[in-house]
């Protein structure tokens, strides 16, 4: 029996997604605690293997198992086991053919920024803080650039082993409420880094230091070195995976806002 399992997490109390020898992890707890429910060890793989830091709403991951739990028990038992950071919102039998990363049509990130001159407290993990003042009329005519399919070899880090740096994106708004931000995106795929460094452009736009005409030519550049920096991983955040409707899995949830 294949499971698919919905789950947040707060990203600041763990070494990123990926099982690591001698770090705390999401995929770690979790098998931990599936194992422990199913009376048998468990192997997870996800939709998308969020760093160190990256925060998660919408996460997606599925497991093989022999134990026969309802949905319920399956929610419930886990989260027993897992520590506070982790919950697991849903659970449902899917089809043998699902897999949360390689099935997956879409993806939805948030990426939230506390645009403010004091630095936060209580949202010290949750945000970004910048201290310069943002034009975010400026970052969304800049975004625009990026809207549809493109090579985005100057957005994606140099560490990156994806084969084709062509992505497709179907959204990319940028927002204010009060003091805060908000950035996002909505793509076939990402690319490693790829949230964190359009962030990062759009904020130097934002801040006046880059012409609104740099995301597009970034784009013709093709060379990450020239790309800007990388947005830290504190105010990213995972908020939905979309696959075809007939594995009938939850749809979105509400979005992130501290504003």
């Amino acid at each position: 029996m294949k499971i698919a399992v919905g789950l947040e997490y707060d990203g600041a109390e763990f070494s990123g997604w990926q099982s690591q020898p001698s770090a705390r992890t999401v995929q770690d707890s979790l098998q931990a605690a599936l194992s422990k429910v199913a009376d048998h060890a468990v192997t997870v793989s996800c939709a998308g293997r969020t760093d160190s830091g990256v925060h998660a709403f919408g996460q997606v991951a599925h497991f093989d198992t022999k134990a026969e739990r309802s949905s319920r028990s399956w929610v419930l038992g886990t989260n027993v086991n897992l520590p506070p950071a982790i919950t697991v919102t849903w659970a449902r039998p899917v089809a043998e053919s699902f897999h949360a990363r390689f099935g997956a049509i879409s993806r939805r990130y948030r990426y939230i920024i506390l645009n403010r001159w004091a630095r936060p407290a209580v949202l010290r993990t949750k945000v970004t803080w910048q201290r310069q003042p943002l034009d975010e009329h400026r970052m969304q005519q800049a975004a625009t650039h990026l809207l549809g399919e493109h090579d985005f070899t100057s957005f994606r880090a140099l560490a990156c082993q994806a084969k084709n740096p062509v992505r497709r994106v179907h959204e990319l708004s940028v927002s204010r409420e009060a003091d805060f931000v908000y950035i996002d995106m909505h793509a076939n795929a990402f690319l490693y880094h790829m949230v964190r460094n359009i962030a990062g452009v759009l904020m130097t736009i934002g801040a006046g230091e880059q012409s609104l005409r740099w995301t597009a030519d970034l784009l013709q550049l093709r060379d990450r070195a020239r790309g800007g920096i990388t947005a830290p991983p504190d105010g990213l955040y995972l908020v939905h995976i979309a696959y075809p409707p007939q594995f009938g899995l939850p749809g979105e949830t509400a979005l992130p806002r501290y504003g």
